[in-house]
């Protein structure tokens, strides 16, 4: 798989960008600031919806501007594809594969399959659950793109939810013997039946991708780290760890309903949902400790590479080589943790690459590089030469 063409309109730095790409290694260099990263930040939404840098759109669109647009040309066994990203200040985003408008941006997710290397993989080991949350669900979705869907839904009904536990606490409070408090509690009700009916898809999901993925997380560490404590990981969830032994998502569903009950009293007072997968976190471990708060500053990068490369693997697997994006990561790694990646990236189809000038890539990289990009910036625009 690989992006065979480029096309940015309004994307953060980019008043406009066309740039056509190959199979092989492809490196962006510029100065830090001048947009370079913003390129692979744009293939890297155009696969998951997301960026890895900020939370939401907004940033991604041009001072000024009321849209942006990504457009690419991916060319998967032969079939190419292009498609069409429109990315709106307000109101929900737009999308196209070649000419037909999607009833969703979500259908985009699987056309491109991307695993990025960042300096802000950092964040996986020692950032909140919610960045750990989010590395699961953009995996899950990518590979099983209903997943994708479930978890959108989830985050539709639970914003709703919650909107009503804090609007409406003092009519909540109420209770059934009042017409008002009646009223809302049955809103609640079936709020309660579609967070725990999306919920339970949620955490299925990513039970699955779990016992999938943990067995190349430690194999990975072990490889990048030998001389380290061994890797593994743990789900924890609200639901508790009995309940999750079942896989079975009817039983998530069931306890998760059960609990929204029991606490249901506890979550009017506080005005959300103390409940669900928006609460659970991967629980990453070294021997028997936590990474976060324990592991030293080359523990923390090994790990966060072996997360990356266990997303790779997995996705290798499923059937075609995924677009491997390394983001200005070369200064940050070691030799031993260098020559890792560059294994890998010397095996896949394309690979793209930022770099600061006057960087050096390793050497045993550098005879694959078939192209090379400089990007410049006057008045404050990005530009390529």
């Amino acid at each position: 798989m690989y992006v065979r063409e480029l096309d940015l309109r309004d994307f953060r730095s980019w008043p406009e960008l066309n740039v056509s790409l190959e199979p092989g290694v492809t490196v962006f260099a510029g100065r830090n600031g001048y947009g370079k990263t913003n390129i692979v930040e744009a293939v890297h939404y155009s696969s998951k919806l997301s960026s890895h840098r900020v939370s939401t759109d907004a940033p991604l669109i041009a001072a000024g501007k009321d849209n942006a647009r990504v457009s690419l040309t991916t060319v998967n066994e032969g079939r190419e594809l292009t498609t069409h990203l429109l990315l709106k200040a307000r109101g929900a985003n737009q999308a196209q594969i070649n000419r037909t408008r999607l009833k969703s941006a979500r259908e985009l997710i699987g056309v491109l399959r991307t695993v990025m290397f960042s300096p802000e993989d950092l964040r996986l080991i020692n950032g909140e659950p919610a960045e750990r949350r989010k590395f699961l669900d953009d995996l899950a979705g990518l590979r099983m793109p209903r997943l994708a869907g479930a978890r959108a839904e989830y985050d539709k009904v639970l914003r709703q939810r919650n909107a009503l536990l804090r609007n409406s606490n003092m009519v909540l409070r109420r209770g059934y013997q009042d017409e008002s408090g009646a009223a809302a509690l049955s809103t609640l009700d079936v709020w309660d039946g579609q967070l725990a009916a999306h919920g339970a898809q949620v955490i299925a999901g990513r039970l699955q991708l779990i016992d999938e993925l943990s067995p190349h997380i430690t194999s990975s560490y072990a490889s990048v780290a030998p001389e380290s404590r061994p890797a593994s990981t743990t789900y924890t969830s609200t639901l508790g760890s009995e309940v999750l032994d079942s896989r079975d998502p009817q039983v998530f569903e069931a306890a998760m309903l059960a609990e929204l009950g029991r606490r249901r009293k506890e979550e009017i007072d506080r005005g959300t949902t103390l409940v669900g997968p928006h609460r659970d976190d991967l629980v990453l471990s070294l021997g028997d400790q936590p990474a976060k708060g324990y592991a030293s500053h080359g523990e923390t990068w090994s790990y966060a590479l072996a997360l990356h490369l266990a997303e790779y693997q997995l996705l290798k697997e499923d059937g075609s080589d995924p677009v491997l994006i390394l983001d200005d990561v070369f200064a940050e790694l070691d030799a031993k943790r260098r020559e890792r990646l560059v294994h890998v990236a010397e095996d896949a189809e394309q690979v793209l690459i930022t770099a600061a000038v006057g960087d050096d890539l390793p050497g045993n990289l550098d005879g694959a590089v078939s192209a090379r990009h400089t990007v410049v910036m006057e008045d404050g625009v990005s530009r390529l030469e």
